[in-house]
C-alpha cells in the first residue's frame, strides 16, 4: 500500500489507503427487501416529517413536502376519526446521456395517519399548501363552560 497517491497510471482501490478515492459504505449491500423500489418508498415514508400542535381553537398539522404541489398530495379523513396524508414523489426521468454521481433525494409514495381526538370538528377540516409545507387545520368543538349560578345563603 502506497502512502503517496499515484496521479499517473492505474491504482488499486483499498479501503485502508488514506488517499483512496473510494469511500467505504458499511450499509451498501444491506437491503430492506429484494425489491429496490420498496427501499425508496420506505425512505420517502420515513422522511415525511409532520408536526402536530394543539391550540385553544384547533389541532394543526404541518408536513414538509418539498418539491410537491397540491395536486400530488391527498388529505382524507376515514370514518373512524383518522386523518390520512398521502402522496407520491415521482422519480426523476433518467436520460441515457446523463451520469449520476449521487442520488440522495427520496422518491416514492408516502402515507401518514393520525387518530383525531373526540373534540375535533370533522366536518370543518381545512388544508392549504404553501412553499412545500402542507398545513391541515382541524377545528375543535367548543367546550361550554358550565353556568355558575350564585345562591344566596340565608341565615
Amino acid at each position: 500500500m502506497s502512502l503517496i497517491p499515484s496521479f499517473f497510471g492505474s491504482r488499486r482501490s483499498n479501503i485502508f489507503d488514506p488517499f483512496s478515492l473510494e469511500i467505504w459504505d458499511p450499509f451498501k449491500d444491506l437491503s430492506l427487501s429484494s425489491e429496490p423500489q420498496f427501499a425508496r418508498e420506505t425512505s420517502a415514508l420515513v422522511n415525511t416529517r409532520v408536526d402536530w400542535k394543539e391550540t385553544p381553537e384547533a389541532h394543526v398539522f404541518k408536513a414538509d413536502l418539498p418539491g410537491l404541489n397540491k395536486e400530488e398530495v391527498k388529505v382524507e379523513v376515514e370514518d373512524d376519526r383518522v386523518l390520512q396524508i398521502s402522496g407520491e414523489r415521482k422519480v426523476e426521468k433518467e436520460e441515457k446521456k446523463d451520469t449520476w454521481h449521487r442520488v440522495e433525494r427520496s422518491s416514492g409514495k408516502f402515507l401518514r395517519k393520525f387518530r383525531l381526538p373526540e373534540n375535533a370538528k370533522m366536518d370543518q377540516i381545512k388544508a392549504s399548501m404553501e412553499n412545500g409545507v402542507l398545513t391541515v387545520t382541524v377545528p375543535k368543538v367548543e367546550v361550554k363552560k358550565p353556568d355558575v349560578k350564585a345562591i344566596e345563603i340565608s341565615g
